[in-house]
């Protein structure tokens, strides 16, 4: 069958990506893995290429030095690997959910998520940071993520909190509905909720100038277009997953560390007990609820935090989780200055862990 790239793929050919893959060096990635890709002889050698190629992506990418931290070479360089996978025509016969896995590991490998391992020791405190792809990408190609950029930032920081040390690792998330319905988060999350970290942080682009600390998150997808053109309306989980979730993060201490516009949200949008119109709570959900929107809104940031927290109450945990929104970034040269108050944030939630 015929193999077409996604709307997403596609825009990574405009000139805009074109000129922030070629200022990066990350361009150089394309023809190196379109040559690996061709040596392979078959889908196990297929596999190695693929995962070599997208590990290397990360590395690069988390190396971010001194400097601004730029979130979308990494971001563009994966959709044109990305691209020429979808469209390989081995010499050999390779099925369907084959490239399709092929397609997955390049992604997971690429996002930090296979790299969500932290080293024994008693005396280390373990946090995962978690950021998503730039999006709004049809209003401006150009465009980064402050929260893509500040997982490139963190991970591997290390830092002494009372006698311990604490180590951050990272991972990137997708703004595709699709990815969420196939279980991204609980793959990346599910292990670290059963006793590998002490704390686990989702981060997302907010509104301007200020940092919200999201207390409720809620089940619901409000419709928004995703990076493939795609709306979802309805329930992100079926049946026994709870209308509501709620951050177990530090917020009091986080807010008197971060100091600036930094706001504790409370507010959720509901549908009363027993129905009607859909109200605004500014001090959460009342009893019995159904979710209309979480303190996050009804899109992937408030459903990155649903399902974070989600996984927490279900594996009988109460370490730190919750979401915190960013303050929406101008442009790139805007990172330093939240990414700064992105370390304030993780070393207030270390803090209150000793």
């Amino acid at each position: 069958m015929h193999h077409d790239t996604t709307p997403e793929e596609d825009r990574a050919d405009l000139d805009a990506p074109r000129k922030i893959l070629e200022r990066s060096g990350f361009g150089a990635a394309v023809p190196l893995f379109t040559a690996d890709l061709n040596d392979a002889a078959d889908t196990e050698a297929a596999r190695q290429a693929v995962a070599a190629h997208a590990s290397r992506l990360w590395t690069e990418a988390v190396r971010t030095g001194a400097g601004t931290v730029d979130d979308r070479p990494l971001y563009w360089a994966r959709l044109l690997l990305a691209a020429r996978l979808r469209t390989w025509r081995p010499a050999f016969d390779l099925a369907d959910e084959d490239r399709a896995g092929l397609l997955h590991l390049l992604e997971t490998a690429s996002r930090g998520i296979t790299e969500l391992l932290f080293p024994p020791g008693e005396r280390l405190l373990r946090i995962v940071v978690t950021g998503f792809d730039p999006f709004r990408l049809d209003e401006d190609p150009a465009r980064a993520n402050p929260s893509g950029a500040a997982a490139l930032d963190l991970n591997g920081w290390t830092f002494p909190v009372g006698g311990r040390t604490a180590v951050v690792r990272t991972a990137i998330f997708p703004v595709r509905w699709a990815d969420f319905d196939a279980g991204l988060v609980e793959e990346a999350l599910g292990r670290v909720h059963h006793g590998e970290a002490d704390a686990v942080i989702t981060l997302s682009r907010g509104r301007p100038d200020r940092f919200d600390l999201e207390v409720w998150n809620g089940v619901w997808r409000g419709g928004g277009t995703d990076n493939l053109g795609v709306a979802r309306t309805g329930r992100a989980l079926p049946g026994d997953a709870p209308e509501w979730t709620r951050s177990t993060l530090p917020v009091a201490e986080i807010a008197a560390r971060v100091g600036g516009p930094v706001v504790i949200n409370t507010e959720v949008t509901e549908v009363p007990a027993g129905g009607g119109e859909p109200v605004v709570r500014p001090d959460g959900p009342t009893p019995g609820s159904a979710a209309r929107r979480g303190g996050g809104g009804d899109y992937l940031s408030n459903e990155v935090a649903y399902r974070n927290t989600l996984l927490r109450d279900r594996a009988g945990s109460s370490i730190p989780a919750g979401h915190v929104h960013l303050p929406r970034t101008g442009s790139v040269d805007d990172h330093a200055a939240v990414l700064a108050r992105v370390r304030e944030v993780v070393a207030a939630v270390a803090g209150t862990l000793v």
